[in-house]
C-alpha cells in the first residue's frame, strides 16, 4: 500500500500520532489565538493530501483541526485551525527551524513533520493548486485571472494572526489560521470591490476553501497582487514625525482614498438602517467591553462614568432622517493597514476585520465612522510613538483626514460627534485592555485617549 493511501485511508489514527507535537508546538504559534489556557483536546475536521508522501520527496498534508480549552468561564470552547504539515524522511539544516518532531506511530511512523509553508518546495505547490482551480478532496481552488508560473516563494514574518507568502514579488497568499464557517471578509469585501470598479483595494485573483458540502465554504486563502514597491501608512507616519515634517497632505488624501472605499461597498453591498433597537444594542456592546476592561485594568476605573456617557450619549442622538445608515465597512482600519504605492496613490488591504471576534459580528453592517475611528486612534499611536510627544502633529492629521473624507463622501464625520467620540472611546477602551496584556510599556498611549475622552462632552 502507497504513503497516499495509507494516510488518506487512516484518518482516525493520524490525529492521535500527531496530538503529542501539536500539544507542544501549537501553542508557541504566534497565530494561535489561545495563549495562557491549556489544551484539552484535538478533533480531526478534514485532511488532504496536497502532495502525498513517496521516498524521494516531500509529502504535503492539509489538515483542519480542532482544539479544544477551556473558556473564560471555565465551560469548553474550541477552534478550528488551518495546518499545513510539510513531511519528510530526514529534515535538510536549512528547514531545522520549521521541524515540529518526528512521529513515533500511526500512518507517519518515523517521519518528520514540519511548518511546510517554510519549504520552497511545498509553497509553490500551493501556487500550483491556485493555478490549477476545481476541487481537491474537501477543498476548492478557484481564480479569477491565468497565474504564471515558477514564480519564487517566500514567507513574510510580520504577519501575527495569519501566515503570508510572497511569490516572486508578484503575488502575496495570506493563509488564514483560525477557520470560521463562512466567507471571510478580506475575501468578501475585495471581491465585491473589484466588481464595483474599485481601484484601491489590490483585487483577489484566486482562492481556496473548504468544500464539505456545508451550507457556507469557509475561507482558507486569498492570493491577491503584491504591491511591490509600496510603504504601510504606519512607517511613512514614523518617518514624518521623525523628520519633523507636516504628514497633513498624505493624510488628507487617505481620508479621500476611505470614502472612496466606503462608497464603493455601500453601492456594492447591502446597507442597513440603525433604528432604536439596534443602536441600543450598539450602546449595550460598549458598555458591556468597557466593563470587562474595567475589571481587568482597574486603572481605568476611575474613567468609567465619563467613558460610559461617551455611549449613551449616542442612544439619546438621531440624525436629521432619524436613523443612522450602516453598511459593510473594513472593521479594523488603521495606518498600518494602509499602502502608499510607487505612484502616491492609497491603497486599503486586509478587511479581516478584528481577528478575535466572532466572523458573523465582523460581517455585520457597521456605521462607516467606526474605520473613521481607528484611523483617528491610528494617528494618535504615531505620535505617542515618537519622542518628544507631538499631540499637535496628530491633531492636525485627524482633521486633514476627516476633511479628505467629507470631500470625497460629501458627509464630514466631525458632523456625528456623537457617534464618533463612542466608537473612539470603544477603540481606546480596547487598546487598553490589549496593552495591558501584551505590551505594558505602551499603555500610556490609549491612556491618554482615555483622559481626553472621558472628560470631552459632545453636543447633540
Amino acid at each position: 500500500m502507497s504513503e497516499t493511501a495509507s494516510t488518506a485511508r487512516a484518518p482516525v489514527a493520524l490525529l492521535p500520532s500527531l496530538v503529542p507535537l501539536l500539544h507542544e508546538w501549537l501553542p508557541r504559534q504566534r497565530w494561535f489565538a489561545g495563549k495562557g489556557r491549556p489544551v484539552t483536546g484535538f478533533a480531526l475536521v478534514s485532511v488532504t493530501e496536497l502532495l502525498p508522501l513517496d521516498s524521494t520527496g516531500p509529502g504535503l498534508l492539509h489538515l483542519l483541526v480542532r482544539v479544544q480549552q477551556p473558556g473564560p468561564d471555565t465551560a469548553p470552547q474550541s477552534d478550528c485551525y488551518q495546518l499545513l504539515l510539510g513531511v519528510r524522511t530526514s529534515l535538510p539544516p536549512q528547514l531545522a527551524p520549521a521541524l515540529i518532531g518526528r512521529v513515533t506511530d500511526g500512518p507517519l511512523a518515523g517521519r518528520t513533520i514540519y511548518e511546510g509553508l517554510n519549504d520552497p518546495r511545498l509553497a509553490a505547490l500551493l501556487l500550483e493548486r491556485l493555478r490549477t482551480p476545481g476541487p481537491l478532496g474537501p477543498l476548492r481552488f478557484s481564480r479569477t485571472v491565468a497565474i504564471p508560473e515558477n514564480l519564487t516563494p517566500r514567507v513574510l514574518d510580520a504577519e501575527q494572526s495569519n501566515s503570508s507568502l510572497v511569490y516572486g514579488d508578484a503575488y502575496i497568499l495570506k493563509v488564514f489560521r483560525r477557520v470560521y464557517p463562512g466567507a471571510n471578509p478580506d475575501l468578501e469585501l475585495p471581491l465585491a470591490l473589484a466588481r464595483a470598479g474599485c481601484a484601491r483595494v489590490p483585487a483577489p485573483v484566486a482562492w481556496y476553501e473548504t468544500a464539505d458540502g456545508r451550507p457556507e465554504a469557509s475561507t482558507l486563502g486569498v492570493l491577491q497582487p503584491y504591491l511591490r514597491g509600496s510603504r504601510d501608512g504606519w512607517r511613512l507616519a514614523l518617518d514624518a514625525l521623525g523628520a519633523g515634517r507636516d504628514f497633513t497632505t498624505e493624510a488628507r488624501a487617505l481620508g479621500r482614498a476611505t470614502a472612496e472605499v466606503h462608497t464603493a461597498l455601500a453601492d456594492a453591498l447591502p446597507t442597513v438602517a440603525l433604528g432604536r433597537p439596534q443602536t441600543e444594542n450598539l450602546v449595550h456592546g460598549m458598555s458591556r467591553r468597557l466593563d470587562a476592561a474595567a475589571q481587568a485594568v482597574p486603572t481605568l476605573t476611575p474613567y468609567v462614568p465619563g467613558l460610559r456617557a461617551a455611549f449613551e450619549a449616542v442612544a439619546g442622538v438621531r440624525s436629521g432622517s432619524g436613523l443612522w445608515r450602516a453598511q459593510r465597512v473594513h472593521g479594523d482600519l488603521h495606518l498600518g493597514q494602509t499602502l502608499r504605492t510607487r505612484d502616491g496613490d492609497w491603497s486599503m488591504i486586509d478587511f479581516e476585520g478584528e481577528p478575535a471576534k466572532p466572523l458573523a459580528e465582523r460581517r455585520r453592517p457597521q456605521p462607516p465612522v467606526r474605520d473613521v475611528a481607528g484611523m483617528l486612534r491610528s494617528f494618535d499611536y504615531a505620535a505617542r510613538s515618537h519622542r518628544p510627544w507631538n499631540p499637535d502633529w496628530a491633531e492636525r492629521c485627524r482633521d486633514a483626514y476627516c476633511t479628505g473624507y467629507a470631500e470625497a463622501s460629501g458627509t464630514d464625520p466631525r458632523e456625528e460627534p456623537a457617534l464618533l467620540r463612542a466608537y473612539e472611546t470603544d477603540k481606546a477602551v480596547y487598546e487598553v485592555l490589549y496593552e495591558a496584556r501584551h505590551r505594558p510599556d505602551w499603555l500610556p498611549v490609549p491612556m491618554a485617549a482615555i483622559h481626553r475622552l472621558a472628560a470631552q462632552t459632545t453636543t447633540p
